[in-house]
Protein backbone atom coordinates (compact mmCIF):
# COMPACT_ATOMS: atom_id res chain seq x y z
CA UNK A 1 0.00 0.00 0.00
CA UNK A 2 1.14 3.53 -0.68
CA UNK A 3 1.45 6.08 2.11
CA UNK A 4 -1.66 7.81 0.77
CA UNK A 5 -3.65 4.55 0.80
CA UNK A 6 -2.52 3.80 4.34
CA UNK A 7 -3.53 7.29 5.48
CA UNK A 8 -6.96 6.98 3.83
CA UNK A 9 -7.49 3.58 5.39
CA UNK A 10 -6.55 4.91 8.82
CA UNK A 11 -9.12 7.68 8.36
CA UNK A 12 -11.79 5.08 7.56
CA UNK A 13 -10.77 3.09 10.65
CA UNK A 14 -11.06 6.20 12.84
CA UNK A 15 -14.49 7.00 11.37
CA UNK A 16 -15.52 3.36 11.98
CA UNK A 17 -14.67 3.72 15.66
CA UNK A 18 -17.33 6.43 15.93
CA UNK A 19 -19.77 5.28 13.25
CA UNK A 20 -20.09 1.54 12.49
CA UNK A 21 -21.54 2.33 9.05
CA UNK A 22 -18.10 3.56 7.95
CA UNK A 23 -16.81 0.03 8.55
CA UNK A 24 -18.66 -0.99 5.38
CA UNK A 25 -15.83 0.43 3.29
CA UNK A 26 -13.34 -1.87 5.00
CA UNK A 27 -15.73 -4.79 4.66
CA UNK A 28 -16.10 -4.18 0.92
CA UNK A 29 -12.37 -3.81 0.45
CA UNK A 30 -11.35 -6.98 2.29
CA UNK A 31 -14.32 -9.35 2.10
CA UNK A 32 -13.17 -11.32 -0.96
CA UNK A 33 -9.62 -11.77 0.33
CA UNK A 34 -10.72 -12.92 3.79
CA UNK A 35 -13.42 -15.20 2.36
CA UNK A 36 -10.94 -16.86 -0.03
CA UNK A 37 -8.40 -17.25 2.78
CA UNK A 38 -11.04 -18.97 4.92
CA UNK A 39 -12.32 -21.05 2.02
CA UNK A 40 -8.84 -22.45 1.39
CA UNK A 41 -8.68 -23.47 5.05
CA UNK A 42 -12.11 -25.10 5.18
CA UNK A 43 -12.80 -26.24 1.61
CA UNK A 44 -16.47 -25.49 2.31
CA UNK A 45 -18.26 -22.38 1.05
CA UNK A 46 -20.89 -22.30 3.80
CA UNK A 47 -18.34 -22.70 6.58
CA UNK A 48 -16.07 -20.10 5.00
CA UNK A 49 -19.05 -17.73 4.73
CA UNK A 50 -19.97 -18.23 8.38
CA UNK A 51 -16.39 -17.76 9.53
CA UNK A 52 -15.99 -14.70 7.31
CA UNK A 53 -19.13 -13.14 8.81
CA UNK A 54 -17.86 -13.85 12.30
CA UNK A 55 -14.48 -12.37 11.41
CA UNK A 56 -16.02 -9.08 10.33
CA UNK A 57 -18.44 -9.00 13.28
CA UNK A 58 -15.49 -9.47 15.64
CA UNK A 59 -13.49 -6.81 13.80
CA UNK A 60 -16.38 -4.33 13.98
CA UNK A 61 -17.03 -5.10 17.65
CA UNK A 62 -13.35 -4.58 18.48
CA UNK A 63 -12.51 -1.74 16.10
CA UNK A 64 -12.28 0.63 19.06
CA UNK A 65 -9.29 -1.34 20.34
CA UNK A 66 -7.54 -1.50 16.97
CA UNK A 67 -4.22 0.31 16.88
CA UNK A 68 -1.91 0.38 13.88
CA UNK A 69 1.30 -1.43 14.83
CA UNK A 70 3.19 -1.13 11.59
CA UNK A 71 0.92 -3.65 9.82
CA UNK A 72 -1.86 -3.03 7.32
CA UNK A 73 -5.40 -3.35 8.66
CA UNK A 74 -5.74 -6.50 6.57
CA UNK A 75 -3.17 -8.27 8.80
CA UNK A 76 -5.48 -7.71 11.76
CA UNK A 77 -8.37 -9.21 9.78
CA UNK A 78 -6.29 -12.23 8.76
CA UNK A 79 -5.35 -12.75 12.39
CA UNK A 80 -9.01 -12.65 13.46
CA UNK A 81 -9.92 -14.98 10.58
CA UNK A 82 -7.17 -17.41 11.59
CA UNK A 83 -8.46 -17.39 15.15
CA UNK A 84 -11.99 -18.09 13.90
CA UNK A 85 -10.76 -21.06 11.85
CA UNK A 86 -8.86 -22.44 14.82
CA UNK A 87 -11.92 -22.02 17.04
CA UNK A 88 -14.04 -23.79 14.42
CA UNK A 89 -11.73 -26.79 14.27
CA UNK A 90 -11.39 -27.01 18.06
CA UNK A 91 -15.17 -26.85 18.48
CA UNK A 92 -15.82 -29.46 15.79
CA UNK A 93 -12.78 -31.56 16.66
CA UNK A 94 -11.92 -31.71 13.01
CA UNK A 95 -8.62 -31.91 11.20
CA UNK A 96 -7.62 -28.66 9.59
CA UNK A 97 -8.09 -28.61 5.82
CA UNK A 98 -6.25 -26.57 3.24
CA UNK A 99 -7.66 -26.42 -0.24
CA UNK A 100 -4.85 -25.43 -2.51
CA UNK A 101 -6.20 -23.97 -5.69
CA UNK A 102 -4.48 -25.13 -8.84
CA UNK A 103 -4.43 -21.54 -10.09
CA UNK A 104 -2.51 -20.39 -7.03
CA UNK A 105 -0.01 -23.21 -7.39
CA UNK A 106 0.48 -22.24 -11.01
CA UNK A 107 1.23 -18.67 -9.87
CA UNK A 108 3.88 -20.08 -7.53
CA UNK A 109 5.27 -22.18 -10.36
CA UNK A 110 5.46 -19.11 -12.62
CA UNK A 111 8.01 -17.76 -10.13
CA UNK A 112 10.11 -20.88 -10.67
CA UNK A 113 12.90 -20.88 -13.19
CA UNK A 114 12.01 -24.19 -14.85
CA UNK A 115 9.26 -25.38 -17.18
CA UNK A 116 6.56 -27.53 -15.60
CA UNK A 117 4.34 -30.09 -17.23
CA UNK A 118 0.81 -30.97 -16.12
CA UNK A 119 1.83 -34.15 -14.30
CA UNK A 120 4.44 -32.31 -12.25
CA UNK A 121 1.93 -29.58 -11.33
CA UNK A 122 -0.55 -32.21 -10.13
CA UNK A 123 2.18 -33.94 -8.13
CA UNK A 124 3.12 -30.66 -6.48
CA UNK A 125 -0.50 -29.98 -5.53
CA UNK A 126 -0.80 -33.46 -3.98
CA UNK A 127 2.46 -33.00 -2.11
CA UNK A 128 1.52 -29.56 -0.82
CA UNK A 129 -1.71 -31.01 0.53
CA UNK A 130 0.39 -33.46 2.55
CA UNK A 131 2.63 -30.80 4.12
CA UNK A 132 2.10 -30.04 7.81
CA UNK A 133 -0.47 -27.34 8.55
CA UNK A 134 2.12 -24.88 9.86
CA UNK A 135 4.06 -25.05 6.61
CA UNK A 136 0.97 -24.68 4.45
CA UNK A 137 -0.05 -21.63 6.48
CA UNK A 138 3.19 -19.76 5.84
CA UNK A 139 3.28 -20.71 2.16
CA UNK A 140 -0.32 -19.60 1.75
CA UNK A 141 0.25 -16.25 3.46
CA UNK A 142 3.57 -15.63 1.74
CA UNK A 143 2.80 -16.66 -1.82
CA UNK A 144 -0.98 -16.74 -2.14
CA UNK A 145 -1.80 -13.73 0.06
CA UNK A 146 1.43 -11.80 -0.70
CA UNK A 147 2.19 -11.10 2.95
CA UNK A 148 5.66 -10.14 4.10
CA UNK A 149 7.38 -11.97 6.94
CA UNK A 150 6.52 -9.27 9.46
CA UNK A 151 2.80 -9.63 8.67
CA UNK A 152 3.00 -13.44 8.69
CA UNK A 153 4.60 -13.31 12.12
CA UNK A 154 1.83 -11.03 13.40
CA UNK A 155 -0.97 -13.13 11.90
CA UNK A 156 0.41 -16.43 13.19
CA UNK A 157 1.65 -15.10 16.56
CA UNK A 158 5.31 -15.90 16.00
CA UNK A 159 8.54 -14.02 15.56
CA UNK A 160 9.54 -12.66 12.19
CA UNK A 161 12.59 -14.94 12.16
CA UNK A 162 10.28 -17.88 12.97
CA UNK A 163 8.07 -16.98 10.00
CA UNK A 164 11.12 -16.82 7.72
CA UNK A 165 12.49 -20.10 9.02
CA UNK A 166 9.17 -21.90 8.61
CA UNK A 167 8.77 -20.54 5.08
CA UNK A 168 12.29 -21.54 4.08
CA UNK A 169 11.85 -25.02 5.56
CA UNK A 170 8.60 -25.49 3.62
CA UNK A 171 10.29 -24.32 0.43
CA UNK A 172 13.26 -26.57 1.12
CA UNK A 173 10.89 -29.55 1.41
CA UNK A 174 9.26 -28.61 -1.88
CA UNK A 175 12.61 -28.00 -3.54
CA UNK A 176 13.94 -31.34 -2.35
CA UNK A 177 11.00 -33.16 -3.91
CA UNK A 178 10.62 -31.14 -7.07
CA UNK A 179 13.89 -29.36 -7.69
CA UNK A 180 11.83 -26.22 -7.33
CA UNK A 181 13.87 -23.05 -7.69
CA UNK A 182 11.61 -20.35 -6.32
CA UNK A 183 12.72 -16.78 -5.87
CA UNK A 184 11.92 -15.85 -2.28
CA UNK A 185 13.35 -12.59 -1.14
CA UNK A 186 13.20 -11.61 2.50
Amino acid sequence: MTEDEIRKEEQIIERSKKDPRAFGELYEKYFDRIFNYLYRQTDDEDTAGDLCSQTFVNALNNIGRYEPRGFPFSAWLYKIAGNEVNKHYRKNKGKKVFSIEELKVRELIEQATEDWDEELVNRLIRYMNELPTDMIQVLELRFFEDKDFKEIAFILDMTESGAKMRTYRALDKLRANFNLKVKYDG
